[in-house]
This record gives C-alpha cells, structure tokens and sequence, in this order.
C-alpha cells in the first residue's frame, strides 16, 4: 500500500521545446472536469508567468460531481462513477484515450507551513549542489509532521545573513539560507482521493492544491508581484493562494462553499435541492437594488403530499437570504488570512474565481469588505474552452494544465521523482496492464 505521509507524486517540468498533451482532472464537491489539452512551445510570456506552452483544449467532459462532501472523498464508488463519466466524455472528443491526469484536491485542511534550512559554504562559490543540498534541510524538516506535501517551493535564499536573494548561484558566503514555503494536507485525503482516480485505471501524475491551480490560470505578473489572493469560490469549499514579490507565500481552504448559499434558498422558501440551485444561478445576488422589491418571482414550493405548490415574491427576498451567509463566507475568508499574518493592504489586488464568483454583486461585496481592487478572474491563455467552460468555473481545471510548466520551481524529493507520462501515450492498453498488475 502506499505511504499516506510525505511527498505527493511529483511531475517533471514539460520540456520547453517539446509538444506535449495532458489531461487534467478537476474533482470537485459539486462537478468533476477532465479537460484534455495538447500544449505547444512558444516563448516566454511577459505576462503570464512561468508559461512556456500554448494550451489548446481537445476534449472536455463534465459532470455532476458524486461521493465528494467539503472536497474530500466520502463514497469511492460514487465518486469513481463520476471521474469515469468525465473522463470519457473527454475521451470521445479528444479521439484519444487518457492513461493519467494531473488531479487538484480541495479538502484534506489543506495548510501552508515555512521552514528555514542553512548549510555551510566555508567562503566559496555557491554551487548547484549547495542549492539542492539547503533546499533538502529545509524540506526534511517538514517531512517531520505527518502531512502529506503538495508544494515545496522555495520563496528566497540568505547568503550570509543578506536576505532576498532570488539566484545565489555563483556567489561567495560563509552560509548559505533558503526560506522554504510548504504546502500540505491530510494525507488519508489524499491518499482516498488518489484511490477514487486509480479505481478507474488512471495514474495520477500529481496532486495540485486547488487555490494554486487556480491562480496560475488566472493572475497575471503585475498581480503575482504586487501582491495578490486569489480567492476559488467553489461548491463545498472556499480556498486562499496568497502571492507575494511573485511567489506563492501562503494556501488556505475551508469547507463553505456555494451550497450553503443553496440550502439556505431552500430552506428560507422551502423548495427542493434542484429548484434552489437553479434559482441561485439564475437570479441571486448578494447586493439589493430599488428595482428588487418591484421584480416578482415566481418559484415552486413543496406542499403537502409532495405536491408542489407556486408561490410569488419579490426578488429582494431572495436577496436578503442570500447576503448574510456571502458575507459571512468572505469575512471567515478575511479573518483567517488576518491570523495567518497576510493581512490585504490598499494596492494589492483580491481575484474571485470558482462557480460560485459569479454570483451577482460578490464583486462589489468583497471590494467593500477588504477594501481594496477585486475583479471577477477568468483562465486566460487557453485556447479551444467552449464558450460556457470559458468562466471562473473552470480556473482550477485549466490552471492543472499550467502546473507542468511551472513545476521546475519546486523541490522533488529525488526518490519520488516520475517521469512526465502524457496523456496519449498508453491509453486502454496500458490501464488494462495496470488493471491487471493490480489485480493480480
């Protein structure tokens, strides 16, 4: 069996000059999204950072998410249904089969943790192997907790004291500082939602913290480098990527979501799941207006003996049960960002993404909340999206297929190193041989 603590299975960078095509596997507590992309080499962007590939999707399957509760995995069966169904979606429209996936996970307390390492140089050269050796210090001190690491991404290096230094190779020092920013989660989260991915003969090639991936398809340079949260307003959970000077400094996630907004419509007027839902989508808003006490709604409502019943009211009502639990949402977000120290500051930017962001008024909401520039974020750089997959829903999904052109930021555990599969290499036959070495 595999370990449930340490490294999660890493991914080598896509190499630059080479084309390449990936699946990427979003699971999340209300949709699951497999999105097949064939990447081609282009220069580096000025304004997207990190992106070496021009990303075009060939096949995007979607479905409604099952076995997922807060973004953890609490039914294998049903939540391995529903990976399969998007996954073939995919498939038949990409015309070719996927053997692994680049997967996110939402739940599991996902945390941020920094930790300092410090070798010595004894006043020569920095090398490449002191880099890798303080990098090593660092990390093994983080190894020491019991959680399973997602991210080891080394945030800036001290050279004699002198902090900041972003590229110590070549230099001369006594000793040789890295501040090393870890992200981690609950490993049996991990390790279950693995379980669900692989009980549908697919290699997870690695595991991606949500607010991550959806802020490298999102934020853009200036935003990364000024300071930035990005903030993924999905179904079951809320999650935090905080950025600084360009580098991911700090990921949160907590379990409220879009569906507590959805039980309270339901609850408040008494309608079924469904109904809710589709109201929420169609005509909720978390800022009243003059006109909304003038707009009528007509909504069905369960009656006795399970006959429906309809009822009109106005808009506003719908407004006033909504609002409270937004806020409530965005201030949690606000106060665990304040205890961990990233308090937002005028000039800094706040980037809304996920299904939920969309909801009329969240914008302006959140701007008077944190008191500074919040803008609705979308992927960009990404070409072949359906017009309705071209929307906050689907940051996370796209910023899967970033992540490989990235990946040489971070720290591998060279023990735990994988070779790049590719998504087109294998396919049926090769999780047939998995199925069987598995089996057997």
């Amino acid at each position: 069996m595999r370990s449930t603590s340490g490294f999660t299975p890493r991914i080598r960078p896509v190499p630059p000059g080479k084309t390449a095509i990936l699946s990427a596997l979003d699971v999340g507590t209300s949709k699951v999204v497999c999105l097949i992309a064939r990447l081609d080499p282009i220069e580096n962007s000025d304004v997207l950072s990190g992106r070496t590939h021009r990303m075009r999707i060939l096949g995007i399957g979607h479905q409604r998410s099952r076995g997922i509760k807060g973004g953890t995995v609490i039914d294998l069966a049903e939540a391995e249904k529903a990976i399969r169904l998007a996954v073939d979606s995919a498939e038949r429209m990409a015309g070719v089969q996927v053997a692994s996936a680049l997967v996110n996970i939402s739940g599991g307390r996902i945390g941020s943790h920094h930790f300092q390492g410090r070798v010595a140089l004894n006043r020569r050269n920095v090398e490449e192997g002191d880099i890798t050796r303080v990098i090593e210090v660092a990390s093994a001190h983080a190894q020491d907790g019991g959680r399973s690491i997602l991210h080891a991404l080394p945030v800036g290096y001290a050279l004699d004291g002198a902090m900041g230094i972003q590229e110590p190779k070549g230099m001369v020092g006594d000793a040789l500082g890295v501040d090393m920013h870890i992200v981690s989660c609950d490993p049996l989260a991990a390790h279950n939602l693995m379980l669900a991915v692989e009980r549908g003969h697919l290699a997870v090639e690695a595991l991606v913290a949500t607010p991550y991936a959806s802020a490298l398809s999102t934020l853009c340079d200036d935003e990364a480098e000024l300071g930035s949260v990005v903030i993924d307003i999905g179904g079951g959970t809320t999650s935090m990527a905080v950025f600084h000077q360009g580098h991911l400094v700090h990921a949160d996630t907590i379990a409220i979501g879009g569906n507590y907004i959805t039980l309270d419509i339901a609850r408040g007027l008494s309608m079924r799941l469904d109904d809710a839902e589709k109201l929420k989508n169609r005509f909720a808003s978390c800022i009243e207006t003059e006109a909304d006490s003038r707009d009528i709604l007509s909504i069905r409502q369960v009656g006795e003996g399970d006959q429906d019943l309809n009822h009109s009211m106005p808009l506003g009502h719908l407004t006033r049960i909504v609002r409270p639990r937004v806020e409530e949402t965005i201030e949690f977000v606000r106060e665990r960002l304040d205890k961990a120290g990233f308090r937002i500051a005028r000039g800094q930017h706040v980037l809304l993404t996920g299904g939920t962001a969309q909801l009329g008024g969240l914008t302006d909401l959140t701007k008077r909340i944190f008191g500074t520039q919040t803008r609705l974020a979308r992927p960009v750089g990404v070409q072949g999206l359906p017009e309705a997959a071209k929307s906050p829903a689907f940051a996370s999904a796209v910023g899967l297929l970033v992540y490989p052109q990235v990946a040489g930021k971070e720290f591998y555990d060279a023990g735990r190193r994988s070779a790049l599969r590719m998504t087109g290499t294998g396919g049926y036959f090769a999780r047939m041989g998995q199925w069987l070495r598995d089996s057997f």
